[in-house]
């Protein structure tokens, strides 16, 4: 069992920098990007391939770094120069993202059992929480400063940035493109982590990285940037760890991950809207009960 949960925060820190990056295009930008199911595979399959051929590892994780902004780049320039609809563009670039990830490989998949990789000298989970706390302290940093405000300014009200002279154009671009970055860099850990790089790694990340998101908001809440980071890293480790229970289920096969994951983001969706309403139903049975006992002791005052 300890081995098991062990295992699920191991892979929830994994995945962490993936609900960074959805979070930064699903809540800050509002933009439906599909490119993640694309560019994961592509950090994975870059990183791979690099450290197949014998470069370093951290080396081979910057240069996915560098393909996910590039994927996520196209995907914005698609968007905002294109005027292609935000959510066809995303999927635009996951089509095209599968033939660009297998040249890269020049096969389904990429064995690194025998190489080192860059958990070979430390324990994966030290690297990846160093890994995890610098990026999202990086991210805070980022979303703080003007260019950062910009950004998230975006999000909220694009026609009202744009009256007061900033580009929207740029900042959608560059939000996108840092989201899929951070994207790739978890396909990349990954990647090194499981020993393999493989063409259809990718597939229901978004889902994957919704779920994240959404169950962190709805536990740890997300009233200020920090809290909105930390919350998407930790709905990650909660996210694999409720899978982790599920599948411990004897009813329940590995074959059946995707349905548990889906069945988690339809819960994770549905309770705060059911607890909105029961919210507003009690408040307004108070407020009624309030109203009936004022016209009450109006009219008992009346009557004397």
């Amino acid at each position: 069992m300890m081995d098991s949960m062990n295992g699920a925060v191991e892979l929830g820190l994994l995945y962490a920098l993936m609900a960074l990056g959805v979070y930064i295009t699903f809540r800050i930008l509002d933009f439906p990007d599909l490119t993640v199911d694309g560019s994961f595979t592509t950090g994975g399959a870059v990183a791979a391939i690099m450290i197949a051929n014998g470069y370093s590892p951290l080396l081979a994780c910057l240069a996915a770094f560098a393909a996910g902004l590039v994927a996520g780049a196209c995907t914005g320039l698609l968007h905002t120069k294109g005027k292609i609809n935000g959510l066809l563009s995303g999927i635009l670039m996951m089509i095209a993202l599968y033939s660009i990830n297998m040249r890269i490989m020049g096969k389904p998949n990429i064995s690194l059992l025998n190489v080192d990789t860059i958990f070979t000298s430390m324990s994966p989970i030290t690297v990846v929480l160093i890994i995890v706390i610098v990026f999202k302290l990086l991210l805070d940093a980022f979303l703080h400063t003007d260019l950062g405000l910009a950004l998230r300014a975006t999000g909220d009200n694009a026609r009202m940035i744009r009256s007061f002279g900033a580009n929207t154009d740029r900042t959608t671009i560059l939000g996108v493109s840092l989201s899929n970055g951070l994207v790739a860099l978890s396909g990349a850990l990954i990647a090194q982590q499981s020993g393999f790089a493989d063409i259809s790694m990718g597939i229901g990340m978004i889902v994957i990285g919704l779920a994240s998101v959404i169950i962190g908001e709805a536990i740890f809440g997300a009233r200020t940037v920090f809290q909105a980071t930390l919350a998407a890293v930790l709905g990650s480790i909660v996210y694999r760890i409720v899978v982790a229970l599920a599948l411990r289920v004897e009813w329940l096969k590995a074959s059946d991950l995707k349905l548990i994951t889906a069945i988690i983001v339809i819960v994770a969706l549905v309770l705060p809207s059911v607890q909105r309403a029961i919210k507003q139903k009690a408040t307004a049975k108070r407020r009624s009960a309030e109203l009936i006992a004022l016209a009450v002791k109006m009219n008992k005052g009346g009557d004397r």
